[in-house]
């Protein structure tokens, strides 16, 4: 297997890499967080401590929550007082990961797999590039949680901090999530324990993306134009800039915040709330600096799970169902055979009225 972060530092962009005009990114750049743009994600301070004491600042939370989503589909969220997820232990996983990157090709080389049935492997470009032009990206896919002992054996022991930092982060990030879906739902008038159970109880998974500096990022993208197909995402991104969000019909890039976390909605978060908060198109694109590495926190309904509009979000007359029913492992067929753009997936589940 190919694989970038192997390579010696490229001196020009190979051809495998290299998009047609149409599709590259730097001629999609317009109004793209310009100096006159002004637009960037809202960051919100959960306040975290306070949450279960304060109900006046639960319900504030909250709503700010729902209003960045609608309005974005994105939004950050740190906490200045008490994160719930300790810097120590965001950058003690990001550092074993890194490490684990740059290991010797043939301490990696076991590990190495498109077989996307596997607990943890790694790749590189992405499952939709269907062996055509291959994006700037390696990535690590795994199963994170629950952590169990059968779990953690199909980690890596090299470096020897990967296992228990990857625990650590896993447990903290997911219990961030709970408490974000917690708040989602008591925003849109949910009872709190609306998203519990099946709807976020299958197996979290986790994509470890890692961009190595690339010679010219104006021929190439780090990961195509897509929306996710779970329910939520919690992304650590780091310090270097690199994902960008779709917004009103431009690219908007999402600037990190010391400490926070992207968080953005999937496809099962759209069609649940009948559209009131949809998952939104998002990229990543390359720099020729420094290597940029990104941890993505995937939060999945049971593949069992039966989904649809929750008949709270609807009203036969005005806000009628925008999707039809069905089993979570059907969804995630028809995303496979979308290669995951997002109009051509969601068009499956649509409902279409005169």
């Amino acid at each position: 297997m190919e694989l970038l972060c192997n390579a010696p530092a490229h001196a020009s962009v190979p051809d495998r890499y290299v998009f047609p005009p149409e599709k590259r990114a730097a001629l999609q750049l317009d109004g793209v967080d310009g100096p006159d743009d002004g637009v960037t994600l809202p960051v919100v301070d959960l306040h975290r401590a306070a949450l279960s004491s304060d109900d006046g600042l639960r319900r504030r939370v909250a709503a700010e929550i729902v209003r960045a989503g609608k309005e974005f589909g994105f939004f950050q969220a740190c906490d200045v007082v008490n994160h719930g997820v300790g810097e120590d232990v965001v950058r003690g996983f990001r550092d074993a990961a890194a490490e684990f990157f740059v290991m010797p090709a043939e301490e990696k080389l076991p590990y190495c797999s498109d077989d996307q049935s596997k607990p943890f492997r790694l790749a590189s470009s992405t499952s939709y590039d269907k062996s055509e032009t291959r994006y700037w990206r390696d990535y690590l896919k795994l199963q994170c949680h629950p952590v169990s002992d059968e779990l953690v054996r199909h980690w890596p022991a090299e470096p020897t901090s990967f296992r228990p930092r990857l625990a650590e982060f896993s447990e903290a990030a997911h219990e961030l999530a709970q408490t974000l879906l917690s708040l989602v739902a008591e925003g849109l008038g949910l009872s709190a324990g609306f998203f519990a159970g099946d709807l976020s109880g299958g197996e979290t998974q986790m994509n470890v993306n890692y961009y190595p500096p690339c010679p010219d990022p104006s021929l190439t993208l780090g990961l195509l134009p897509h929306c996710d197909r779970h329910l939520l995402t919690v992304l650590s991104q780091g310090d270097v800039a690199g994902l960008q969000a779709r917004y009103n019909g431009r690219w908007l890039l999402v600037r990190p915040v010391p400490g926070a976390f992207v968080i953005n909605f999937g496809h099962q978060m759209e069609i649940v709330t009948n559209g009131a908060l949809a998952s939104v198109e998002h990229r990543a694109i390359t720099n020729s600096a420094v290597a940029r590495m990104s941890v993505a926190t995937l939060i999945m309904p049971k593949m069992e799970c039966r989904i649809g509009p929750a008949p709270e979000m609807l009203d036969e007359v005005t806000n009628p169902a925008k999707f039809r029913e069905f089993v979570f492992s059907e969804f995630m067929e028809a995303y496979d055979t979308a290669a995951a753009s997002r109009e051509d997936v969601l068009e499956s589940f649509r409902i279409h009225r005169d």
